[in-house]
């Protein structure tokens, strides 16, 4: 059985793209152990008028009903304060974890080794044991400090994947691009669930 993968949601927009992924891992029946920060909650009231709840089997739920999928797969949903949760400690044996979508100040609190919650506890925890961890930061433009706190993550280890999407796969829709993302973001981590056209070649040009 394959270990199970945390994935950190942290207050960035783009919640869809954590919403795909879930769907996918779970349609996969992968094991998931979600942590959503404190300003996630406000992103989700921001931007879909939604109240996510707090209590983590109810908030397992929640998930659920935004990936559309009731069953298959295990979601296990942690308090963002729970900093004594299975996924802080390095002795928790897991495939990764993915942070999607990762805001700058996720990204400046982990480049910098700070956890003052949850989420930054269990990804400060996969670089130091040297873990596979995966952001994916939703910004733009990035500042000068964006990127050297992002080339800080690099060095450490971290691989980077933007949430810029590709269109050699004609995508037809904007979850079409979602998942180009996802699927590029679990690529990281050897997880091959979301249905992509991949590139296959293309014809040489005359010159």
């Amino acid at each position: 059985m394959a270990q199970p993968l945390i994935l950190g949601v942290s207050g960035a927009s783009g919640l869809i793209y954590a919403v795909r992924a879930i769907k996918h891992l779970l349609t996969a029946d992968y094991t998931i152990e979600l942590v959503a920060s404190r300003a996630s909650y406000q992103v989700w009231q921001a931007e879909q008028n939604i109240q996510m709840p707090g209590e983590p089997s109810a908030q397992a739920d929640f998930w659920r009903h935004q990936a559309g999928v009731e069953t298959g797969g295990k979601l296990i949903c942690h308090r963002w304060g729970d900093v004594g949760a299975t996924i802080a400690s390095g002795s928790y044996r897991c495939a990764g974890m993915v942070v999607m979508p990762c805001s700058m100040s996720t990204v400046a609190k982990l480049a910098v080794g700070m956890s003052s919650d949850l989420l930054e506890r269990a990804a400060d925890v996969q670089i130091k044991e040297g873990k596979p961890l995966v952001v994916v930061p939703r910004e733009t433009p990035f500042s000068l400090i964006h990127l050297r706190n992002l080339t800080s993550l690099a060095e450490a280890g971290v691989r980077i994947v933007p949430a810029i999407p590709a269109w050699y796969h004609c995508p037809q829709s904007v979850t079409d691009l979602v998942d180009f993302v996802v699927a590029r973001a679990l690529d990281q981590l050897a997880i091959d669930c979301v249905p992509l056209s991949r590139w296959q070649g293309g014809p040489t040009p005359e010159l």
